[in-house]
């Protein structure tokens, strides 16, 4: 899982996405925070790509934020999770609004659900705002990295906002895309896709695995289905060969070979687990 020459301090290059927000029962979930400093790709909110860290010896903390559970009704959703690479974190998605609760912002805001409102803020640098509402019939799409979620209108509900796509694995994968908005039983309009990059499409469909991808909105008013779970996230990390590199235990990553670099993606790590750099 590492070379064996250790040394330092290296250059690292990241790409740290957070969970991404729940749905309710109208509004799409915002996608997870995306933060980049990979040349010549965006982080999310439109900001340019961030420096890369300098890394001396050291343990670091590494965590993947989960997506943050759905809701139906007058329940609220739940906001995505944190994810934290040493001194980097990126926030959880805003969840979707429902029939009678509130979107909230997050790394890319929630959407409105159906009831009139707006939709939430996201974070400077890591994704976009989640949709309006202007009716009572049709929710809003949640924020994704790289577009505003669309509003609900008097016959559609929106779309979750597009993500951005990243080739530091060596291969494009667009990640942290926003949830599908969705609508009261009686309307006949199309309801909302999940933007790319791990949206999930109304009704009811989670966000994907690892893109922080926001969840797809429920069902509105009497016959009221819970929105989905939104997507969890998922932290990458690039350093030369000559890095000693080892996990904790409660980690899960994958390593491969990337130009003259060791590329580890990391999909599961909890709040106490760490990567330790020689």
């Amino acid at each position: 899982m590492s070379t064996t020459f250790g040394g330092g301090p290296f250059a690292c290059t990241y790409l740290v996405v957070a969970g991404g927000g729940g749905a309710g029962s109208g509004g799409g979930g915002g996608a997870g925070g995306y933060r980049s400093s990979v040349i010549g790709e965006d982080s999310g909110g439109g900001a340019s790509a961030e420096e890369s860290l300098t890394l001396s010896k050291g343990v670091y903390t590494v965590t993947v934020g989960g997506g943050g559970a759905g809701a139906s009704g007058g329940s609220q959703a739940s906001l995505g999770v944190n994810s934290v690479f040493g001194s980097i974190t990126s926030a959880g998605g805003g969840n979707g609004g429902g029939d009678d609760s509130n979107d909230r912002a997050g790394g890319s805001g929630g959407g409105a659900g159906t009831i009139v409102s707006a939709g939430s803020l996201g974070t400077a640098g890591q994704g976009y705002a989640g949709g309006d509402t202007s009716n009572n019939s049709y929710g809003a799409g949640g924020g994704g990295a790289s577009q505003t979620g669309a509003s609900g209108t008097g016959s559609n509900a929106g779309n979750g906002g597009n993500g951005v796509a990243s080739s530091i694995t060596g291969t494009s994968v667009t990640r942290a895309g926003g949830g599908g908005g969705g609508r009261r039983p009686a309307g006949g309009g199309a309801l909302g896709t999940g933007g790319t990059g791990g949206g999930g499409d109304a009704f009811s469909n989670n966000g994907t695995v690892n893109t922080g991808g926001g969840a797809g909105s429920g069902q509105g008013f009497n016959s009221f289905t819970a929105g989905g779970t939104g997507g969890s996230g998922v932290v990458i990390f690039s350093l030369p060969f000559q890095a000693l590199v080892t996990f904790s235990g409660g980690v899960t990553q994958t390593s491969a070979t990337v130009g003259a670099n060791r590329v580890y993606t990391v999909t599961a790590a909890g709040p106490t687990d760490t990567v330790t750099i020689g």
